[in-house]
């Protein structure tokens, strides 16, 4: 079974009033939702199947995103195991005045693929080609590793 594309999935969507707290910066859980969303969307497009969230790992908030911002959201496919795909995700703000991107969030987003009973399947492998798709597999690896050592403790 081979991957149907390993493209990478963007989104863009600004950012209004209702997305924004007293600050007049995004909400972090909007942000979040977006990211989720651009996972969920190149895991699917990664695999043809449907996929659910596991596991959100080391997200990081680096800046805020303002009223009246682009965000852009980047997700990748890093790792895959039988059942489960992660996604690297990124988020940048771009300001209209003068379109500079700034660097907000990053996170590894964990998903498994489900069948119509909400059964995990098996997908397609992703084979790291280059040295910095290995360096994120290994770092995905490492996440997940953690992840299922924590929760059989």
């Amino acid at each position: 079974m081979e991957p149907y594309s390993t493209e990478p999935v963007t989104l863009i969507e600004e950012v209004f009033p209702q997305d924004t707290n007293s600050y007049n910066t995004l909400f972090g859980g909007r942000l979040l939702s977006l990211m989720d969303k651009a996972a969920g969307i190149v895991c699917a497009k990664f695999a043809h199947r449907e996929f659910v969230t596991i596991s959100i790992d080391t997200l990081e908030f680096k800046a805020p995103a303002k009223q009246g911002d682009l965000i852009e959201v980047t997700a990748k496919i890093v790792f895959t195991s039988n059942r489960t795909a992660c996604a690297k995700v990124t988020a940048w703000a771009m300001s209209k005045s003068d379109w500079t991107k700034t660097e907000i969030c990053r996170g590894y987003f964990f998903m498994i693929a489900i069948d119509s009973m909400m059964r995990p399947i098996p997908i397609p492998q992703f084979s790291p080609e280059s040295d910095e798709e290995r360096s994120e597999w290994e770092t995905a690896k490492a996440i997940r590793e953690h992840m299922l050592t924590s929760k059989n403790k």
